[in-house]
């Protein structure tokens, strides 16, 4: 059964058991008892995850988009600096995050025919899965065979976030681009699980539509895929809106003690799925979060083509209404990124900071070569020791 017909029956105030508890946890309450919540919080996060936080980091490929989204700054109409990538130029810039010590990277790029058309994604796969053993996507939903090339290329994550659950609202809000269909991107994380992803990530962006609303569907999709395709491991986020070219400006105020309900209210209620923090927060609320429920987070991000290596200037050029202008003169600065940071400590910075918070930061928590010892032990081979 496609989520779509949950979600209806949902709108329509059905809860199942899992979905009622969660509306307690994120219902109206005093000071005291969220307090109460986040120490249960802490203490199912250590019981299930231990002291382990997973580190990752962006690699964006590519800021072309055919999609008008209100708020996202790679929207096609926004007139910016806009590249994407050599596939000379990628391997660059995954090599200066390897010398950080990222082996875990998240390949991001707007959505745009040419990246799967033309096997362009497939290809930078290829060429950083030999030194990045842990790669994940977030680009524009496919169908389950263009997802199963690309994880025969050496991806095993899938990201696809919903933006935001509320039907009226995201039409509202995607105005232009094969984003406009809600339901197929709905059905987006099913379509990997059927192609072959082994790690899928949910998420809505806090701010679009009233945040009680997004996050008790966005946890209905969670349960959903969580009985449909239990054999993937799932992870969930729930980044608030930062400022990006267009300059939309948020409907609805999502507060730092309302972050606080959202995350609390989620490690209670799925205690073994993880949960990411991105550097779209500030620093103060990033230290504060850590033991509530966060098991993997972001660091030293950039959130556009090239941020880390300056790779890509040669090819700058600007959009008017989605069509290239190319540039007379070259500018001082580079691609224009999606949105604006709010931590941009290094990730030397973020892991002094978990150890120092008695964290034990990992780099690296996935290889394929675990595929190939578990086939290898099917046939009875021992496995190689890692």
């Amino acid at each position: 059964m496609s989520f779509l017909e949950t979600l209806r029956r949902v709108d329509e105030g059905w809860r199942s058991p899992l979905l009622e508890q969660f509306g307690r946890y994120i219902a109206p309450g005093s000071p005291a008892g969220l307090e109460s919540q986040a120490q249960m919080a802490a203490a199912v996060t250590r019981q299930h995850f231990g002291r382990t936080m997973r580190l990752f980091a962006p690699l964006y490929l590519s800021n072309e988009c055919i999609n008008n989204c209100s708020y996202c700054g790679f929207s096609r109409d926004n007139p910016i600096l806009r590249v994407t990538l050599s596939l000379d130029q990628v391997p660059r810039e995954a090599r200066h995050l390897a010398a950080e010590g990222f082996r875990s990277i998240l390949l991001v790029a707007g959505e745009h025919p040419k990246f799967v058309s033309s096997g362009y994604l497939e290809q930078c796969l290829e060429r950083l899965r030999p030194f990045i053993p842990s790669l994940a996507i977030e680009v524009g939903p496919s169908e389950a065979p263009e997802y199963r090339r690309m994880v025969d290329a050496g991806a095993e994550g899938l990201v696809v976030y919903q933006e935001t659950y509320h039907q009226e609202e995201y039409a509202r809000l995607h105005t232009a681009g094969p984003k406009r269909d809600f339901a197929a991107r709905l059905d987006c994380p099913e379509r990997g699980y059927a192609g072959g992803f082994r790690r899928i990530g949910l998420g809505c962006l806090l701010g679009l539509a009233d945040w009680r609303f997004d996050v008790l569907r966005l946890a209905a999709h969670l349960e959903h895929l969580l009985r449909h395709c239990w054999r993937a491991n799932f992870t969930v986020s729930f980044p608030r809106l930062r400022p990006a070219a267009g300059s939309y400006e948020p409907s609805y105020h999502v507060t730092d003690e309302d972050y606080v309900r959202i995350l609390t209210a989620f490690r209670l209620t799925f205690p073994q799925v993880g949960i990411v923090l991105s550097t779209r927060e500030a620093p103060a609320l990033r230290n504060a979060l850590l033991p509530l429920g966060i098991t993997a987070m972001s660091a030293g991000s950039h959130t556009e083509p090239g941020g880390y290596t300056g790779a890509g200037t040669d090819d700058l050029h600007l959009t008017v209404k989605g069509r290239r202008v190319d540039l007379d003169e070259k500018p001082c600065s580079g691609a224009t990124g999606q949105f604006d940071i709010a931590d941009d400590r290094s990730p030397a910075e973020i892991s002094r900071l978990l150890q120092d918070r008695g964290f034990d930061p990992v780099w690296k928590d996935w290889d394929a070569a675990i595929l190939d010892s578990s086939r290898g032990a099917d046939k009875g081979i021992a496995p190689s020791v890692l």
